[in-house]
């Protein structure tokens, strides 16, 4: 395998036509050349490009979700939990593309100072983990509610007279002010909870997978994982609610009317005629919320709309569902099959365990392993999901007002500035509102959003490298490995691609799901492109989100570009019980919608046929 050499991060040219990027984004986010001690330490240090969360360069609003976890997930492990042999996360930012790198602890002493805290407050979490977790519930349905009855003010010709009569003391332009701050406000505090337990949880499958890796040095991660599914979840409810609706359709003799028409509102006039429709209708309107706030893509981005926005997204898989239901075929997830294969799989492995205490220790932390499982995926319905699909819309309204007083040309352009800059426009405008004068923003911002809008194309079609700086002996970060599959031999696996351009009949990822099968490759890089799979065709693609459910009934294997694991592609496709493939790096590069293609989801080889 070909030895993997990264750019020095501070070598890396700025793409002609985007020199000044650097000001749409935090300043402590670019490598530096100006501060001696912080630029040796970027350049000692292995950064790697965040394709997990970022398959696309960030706008600089949606910058926000990356500075919230940040702070989030560094400060539960580092200051909060105290987790032994990692402190946090650090960020930076190159063309748009984040690179992160995690900051471990490095001194043995200091790991061993950290255990009793850590054993301490972690203890108490694991120990009363269901109670503190439907606390969290409520914190963040709280939260979400918060965000929704949160109003964007329009700023009126002449205030109400109950402003006068009710002594309200305060105005439409504070109250903008005010709201946007609180939004914005809301949406950190989310991303707070959201690590309240997410470390712990996958600390608890580390520590189980250590656990199994100790007793059998040989054993697949693949299997510890296998270990732990089977497990319902409410991050399948949003495709459950499909599903249902699908099979009403049938009850109801409405299959045909669901098949008249690609667009949903075409289909609803239908459905309006007739009793059985109108039933369905109702049925629809109440699956909506919350199950319909759904990202398409993974959330982080402004332009993943949820299926609220475009009803046509959940509409075509209920149509999808509704002709398998019609065909005879199953659509639900093969639950018992994959329990039973748990279930043996734990028996075979805990049979060979020799004394008591280490079998004491398997069943506790595998019992513990389990507990924790359904929040490290429900979580992303509340934040991901949920939260970010109101907050989005939210963050819209600021943009019409901003676009109604010529700040910017399109609301959609509110996404070119950084939230710190949003505030400073408002302030300008209000300001000019309030006192009846031509505010500065429409002759600064409608140019600046437009440079901008520039660069971000040159950032679309530039392709970040994989890592930056010296890569590790040894990469044994336990969330690096299972959530971003960036371990020593993915990096030699993407080393030899590159080496070969690209050019290769077969390359490596992880082993996400068993099972080795042979079928036609279907590449979708966005959730628009499913409807487009075939029945038996292998999904080649970027990463995976609930908003992908569908596509999982269809197809025989999935292969990723990014994840470990742990990633969402992994745990579904264990679910389905389809083999799968994560974590190749460049996947969609090399494969081609229509080749023939072999996945080995149990040794994470891909051929490609022919």
């Amino acid at each position: 395998m070909s030895k993997m050499k990264f750019p020095v991060p501070h070598e890396v040219e700025t793409i002609p036509g985007t020199e000044g990027w650097e000001r749409m984004y935090p300043y402590q986010y670019q490598f530096v050349t100006d501060d001696e001690q912080r630029q040796q330490y970027e350049k000692d240090t292995f950064w790697f490009y965040d394709g997990l969360h970022y398959p696309e360069p960030l706008y600089p609003f949606d910058t926000i979700w990356d500075e919230a976890w940040f702070l989030a997930l560094s400060q539960y492990s580092h200051r909060i939990f105290s987790i032994p042999p990692v402190m946090g996360v650090d960020h930076r930012m190159k063309n748009g593309y984040v690179y992160i790198s995690p900051v471990p602890v490095t001194d043995p002493e200091e790991i061993q100072r950290r255990v009793p805290d850590f054993m301490e407050r972690a203890g108490y979490y694991y120990e009363n983990w269901n109670e503190l977790e439907a606390k969290w519930e409520e914190k963040m349905k709280k939260t979400i509610a918060e965000l929704a009855a949160t109003e964007i003010p329009q700023l009126p010709e002449l205030e109400e007279k109950t402003i006068v009569t009710e002594g309200v003391g305060l105005s439409s332009g504070y109250q903008l002010l005010k709201n946007y701050d609180a939004v914005i406000d809301l949406g950190i505090r989310c991303w707070q909870y959201h690590f309240e337990f997410l470390n712990l949880g996958y600390a608890a499958y580390v520590t189980f997978m250590g656990h199994c890796q100790k007793l059998w040095p040989d054993i697949p991660l693949q299997r510890v994982t296998q270990m732990i599914s089977g497990i319902d979840v409410i991050m399948y409810q949003p495709d459950e609610e499909l599903k249902n609706l699908a099979r009403k359709a049938v009850e109801l003799k409405l299959v045909e009317v669901l098949r008249s028409s690609d667009c949903f509102a075409d289909v609803k006039v239908v459905m309006e005629q007739t009793s059985a429709g109108q039933q369905w209708l109702e049925a629809f309107e109440k699956a909506r919320y919350p199950w319909f706030h759904v990202s398409t893509g993974t959330g982080w981005y402004h332009h993943d709309r949820s299926w609220n926005d475009d009803l046509d997204v959940p509409f075509g898989s209920i149509r999808t569902y509704a002709d398998k239901v019609v065909a005879g075929q199953t659509i639900d997830r093969p639950m018992e099959a994959v329990r039973a294969e748990r279930d043996r799989i734990t028996k075979e492995y805990r049979d060979l365990i020799e004394n008591d205490e280490d079998r004491g220790a398997f069943d506790q932390l595998l019992a513990t392993a389990k507990t924790v499982f359904p929040y490290v995926e429900n979580h992303l319905f509340y934040v991901e999901h949920w939260f970010h699909s109101i907050f989005w819309n939210k963050i819209r309204e600021v943009g019409v007002i901003m676009k109604d007083h010529g700040f910017i040309a399109d609301v959609e352009d509110i996404w070119l500035l950084k939230r710190s800059e949003i505030k400073d426009a408002l302030w300008d405008l209000v300001t000019a509102w309030a006192s009846g004068v031509k505010p500065r923003g429409p002759q600064v911002w409608p140019q600046e959003v437009a440079w901008r809008a520039g660069v971000m194309e040159k950032f679309q079609a530039w392709t970040p490298p994989p890592a930056l700086g010296p890569a590790p002996e040894v990469i044994q970060e336990p969330f690096t490995v299972v959530l971003w599959g960036v371990t020593n031999d993915s990096l030699s696996n993407w080393a030899d691609v590159a080496a070969a351009d690209g050019k290769v009949s077969s390359f490596k990822g992880f082993a996400g799901s068993p099972g080795s099968v042979e079928g036609r490759a279907r590449v979708c890089r966005t959730v628009k492109e499913i409807g487009a799979l075939q029945e038996g065709e292998i999904l080649v693609a970027p990463t995976t989100s609930p908003s992908w459910a569908p596509a999982f009934v269809k197809i025989k294997a999935c292969v990723t570009d990014v994840g470990g694991v742990m990633s969402h592609a992994a745990i579904v496709c264990r679910e389905y019980g389809v083999p799968a493939i994560v974590g190749t790096g460049s996947g969609t590069k090399i494969v081609q919608t229509g080749q023939m293609i072999r996945v080995n989801g149990s040794t994470g080889e891909v051929n490609i046929l022919a």
